[in-house]
């Protein structure tokens, strides 16, 4: 499981400061997570291919969280893409690009799938063999959702050796991985778990994007391996994240270490701040495992 970041500021997009948009890679997967203006600039500088980008999720419709998006589906089309695309989004996303669409006579020539969001619980909203998809509701000054990213677990390890040493027929190797007891070739019972090794751990991410503190969502987010939550101030302009719905860098921290992530991915600076290593140090000294989020960094899950 790999992130990269391709915006991580706030409001307006600057020169060197994109808003928010970013790429979780897992298994064949490419999954775009909002789509803030200059994304598709940001996908060729990470040499991204647009190819294997099959679904978009976009947490709310501020702009800074998707007004990227009707430039990369017409970039899509120009590129002759013809894969289906799936995006995930709140109820009226929809309508804005299909006007967008008609009023410019771009239709796509692939097939655009919306999967409008209304809910206000956390619900499924992707899944297949490899890893499930769930909201993450949260509270902003609009229908707003996180979104949770959970692989599967994977097939159990076969123990060579003691394969070997119990005598079992290779057909039965795919049962084994399966978690099945098998009989070997003199017809003895072979317990499954004497003959092969745990599945490797899974892994999840959750995408935490603009909300006032919001304790509801550390059970879903329980145990997570990184958590992206924003913080758009330092704590001394709480009244600020008040008021206008968002987080400090001390309020993330804090929903980390109730919900016992192992690492926090702090984003969405506000371009207030020269210096962002402030946030890391405020979130420091509540929660010990921060990164900052940069524009083009990597993060291996």
């Amino acid at each position: 499981m790999k992130l990269t970041i391709l915006g991580c500021y706030s409001a307006t997009p600057r020169a060197n400061a994109n808003p928010t948009s970013q790429v979780l890679e897992i298994g064949n997967h490419q999954f775009l997570i909002d789509c803030g203006e200059g994304t598709q600039v940001q996908l060729r500088k990470n040499k991204i291919k647009f190819a294997r980008i099959k679904h978009i999720f976009i947490s709310h419709l501020h702009g800074d969280h998707y007004f990227g998006l009707v430039g990369l589906i017409s970039t899509f089309r120009l590129l002759t893409r013809e894969a289906d695309l799936h995006i995930y989004a709140p109820k009226g996303l929809k309508e804005v690009i299909t006007l967008q669409m008609k009023l410019s006579d771009s239709w796509t020539n692939y097939q655009l799938i919306f999967h409008e969001l209304t809910s206000k619980t956390s619900e499924l909203i992707f899944e297949d063999d490899k890893v499930a998809v769930y909201t993450i509701p949260l509270e902003h000054r609009v229908y707003t959702n996180g979104f949770l990213f959970k692989e599967k677990k994977g097939e159990r390890k076969l123990n060579i050796a003691a394969v070997e040493n119990a005598n079992i027929d290779k057909a039965y190797y795919s049962k084994l991985k399966q978690g099945y007891d098998v009989v070997n070739k003199s017809g003895k019972h072979i317990t499954n778990h004497s003959v092969t090794l745990d599945a490797p751990a899974t892994k999840s991410y959750a995408f935490c994007s603009d909300t006032s503190y919001r304790e509801a969502i550390i059970p879903i987010i329980k145990n997570v391996n990184l958590l992206y939550h924003e913080s758009t101030f330092l704590h001394k302009l709480a009244h600020l994240a008040e008021k206008t719905k968002h987080s400090t860098a001390k309020q993330a921290a804090s929903i980390a270490k109730q919900a016992e992530v192992k690492q926090l991915l702090l984003g969405h600076f506000s371009s207030r701040y020269d210096d962002i290593n402030e946030f890391k140090e405020e979130a420091e000294a509540v929660f010990e495992n921060v990164w900052l989020a940069e524009q083009g960094k990597t993060f291996e899950i």
